[in-house]
């Protein structure tokens, strides 16, 4: 066994910091003074609700949260996600309509991948409201069964009063996201989002894996965004909620009006009441959170990883195009859609997946294969991957191109 550390491209829980996993060790054996570790300390003591308030606080100033939206921290990933935002959006949408029936209920998703397919999956088994799909990105791609690219803005036919508006930001599995550039094709279509009764969108954002890599457009016009931190932020077992404060409603009060009761564990208005300590929360994993994102304000916030994440994906996605003219690599997304975190490609050839793989890791480069459920390559690049180990990554890719043209 070597003591080395290798470079991680897994798609999470992913890479993070040396500097700040060696500033957690500390933290382990005493955390702030106390003589005890974080991961034992009371999380009432003074000194861990403290660090609640730093992390929310990071979060806040870093990604421009305005006062109308409260910063909340929970247990369940994304796929615990998946239940809440549809009992809590459904409740808020009861307490506005209580005369409407169920059916009369409606639910829109936008399928851009697989973790927003199993959104819907969620949506349509809880039920306590009819679902419509968006739009569907395997009508409009080039097999008509693959995700591989955002659909065009006239694809997209939206509700005229829905509870919920989903959408997943990057699809992890997939590749695919959608662009920060509003004038870009592949940018979410904000300007089709209906009205709405009250004025206000019912827009749920996924941004499990792609959270502090960029600023997010038009985050006051979000209802919820959430995200599992394993990707860019922490360990597994922490997720982080921006919720607008309309949408954290009284649950029982809209049960009693016949609304899906609502588990108080997933009960936004519980857990923001609480300051995210109505139950034991995920301390070790708030506090390496805590870590990474001091280390981000230090280096230049979003803005700074911003422009790290564009050079970084430019040049893989440049090598992939050499690669592809030579016959070599096969991207799985079109152009403008491809995903700065999570670049995904076929490797041509008879074995020649296999002896990419290994040649990988002969080099010290790990967890690079695909989601089982679509094969191939796939490169994450979280911000915890800097531009040297991303040169590395693509000097071998032209190198294997070299060696297999």
């Amino acid at each position: 066994m070597t003591d080395a550390r290798s470079v991680n491209f897994g798609a999470g829980p992913s890479a993070l910091p040396d500097s700040v996993l060696q500033e957690a060790c500390k933290g382990l054996l005493n955390f702030k003074g106390t003589g005890i570790g974080v991961a034992e300390i009371s999380h009432r003591s003074k000194e861990f609700t403290s660090l609640v308030a730093e992390l929310e606080n990071n979060i806040r100033t870093q990604l421009d949260v305005p006062p109308t939206h409260k910063i909340i921290f929970t247990q369940g990933g994304g796929t615990g996600q998946f239940s809440a935002v549809v009992l809590n959006m459904l409740a808020r949408h009861r307490l506005l309509h209580p005369d409407l029936s169920d059916e009369q209920r409606v639910m829109d998703y936008v399928i851009t991948g697989s973790w927003s397919k199993k959104a819907l999956e969620e949506a349509k088994r809880l039920g306590g409201a009819s679902v419509h799909v968006a739009v569907d990105a395997r009508e409009y791609s080039k097999d008509s069964r693959s995700f591989d690219g955002i659909p065009a803005h006239e694809h997209f036919d939206f509700s005229a009063d829905p509870a919920l508006i989903y959408y997943c930001e990057n699809e992890t599995v997939d590749g695919v996201q959608f662009s920060n550039d509003g004038q870009s094709p592949a940018s979410f279509p904000f300007h089709l989002l209906p009205p709405g009764s009250s004025g206000l969108w019912p827009l749920v954002a996924d941004y499990s894996s792609s959270f502090m890599s960029r600023k997010i457009p038009r985050l006051a016009d979000h209802a919820v965004i959430y995200a599992g931190a394993q990707k860019n932020i922490g360990p597994a077992g922490l997720t982080i909620l921006i919720v607008r404060q309309d949408c954290i409603v009284d649950v029982d009060a809209a049960a009693k009006l016949g609304a899906v009761p609502v588990p108080i564990t997933l009960s936004y208005k519980a857990i923001a009441d609480a300051s995210s300590l109505y139950n034991t929360p995920s301390t070790l994993p708030m506090y390496i959170a805590s870590l990474v994102l001091e280390r981000s304000r230090n280096l230049g916030g979003t803005e700074y990883f911003e422009s790290l994440n564009r050079k970084k994906a430019q040049k893989v996605y440049s090598m992939l195009k050499e690669g592809e003219a030579k016959g070599v690599y096969r991207p799985k997304v079109r152009e403008g859609s491809g995903s700065w975190m999570n670049v995904v490609f076929d490797v041509l050839g008879d074995n020649a997946e296999a002896k990419f793989l290994a040649g990988a890791e002969a080099k010290g480069m790990t967890a690079l294969k695909g989601h089982r459920s679509v094969g191939g390559i796939r490169i994450s690049l979280y911000n915890a991957i800097t531009e040297e180990q991303t040169d590395k990554l693509v000097a071998y890719m032209k190198e294997f191109i070299s060696q297999n043209a």
